[in-house]
């Protein structure tokens, strides 16, 4: 199941959202104020290898050694 981020439109608390792919949007509640207005937020991938978070190394982006 994906992770998404979430801005409330009613209090503006931003927050993520462990999602299956059968619940829409209009089904999550904001957990500080309960209330369902919450939009889906655009965010940047997480990507892994070997378990672990690949953090770019260079204003390029390419990993360590790849220039």
């Amino acid at each position: 199941m994906p992770v998404y981020d979430y801005r409330c439109e009613s209090c503006g608390n931003r927050f993520d959202e462990l999602v299956s792919f059968s619940k829409s949007d209009s089904e999550i509640k904001c957990p500080k104020c309960n209330d369902k207005k919450s939009k889906r937020m655009l965010s940047a991938p997480s990507i892994s290898t070997n378990g672990s978070s690949a953090t770019p190394s260079n204003s390029c982006g390419a990993p360590s050694g790849f220039s």
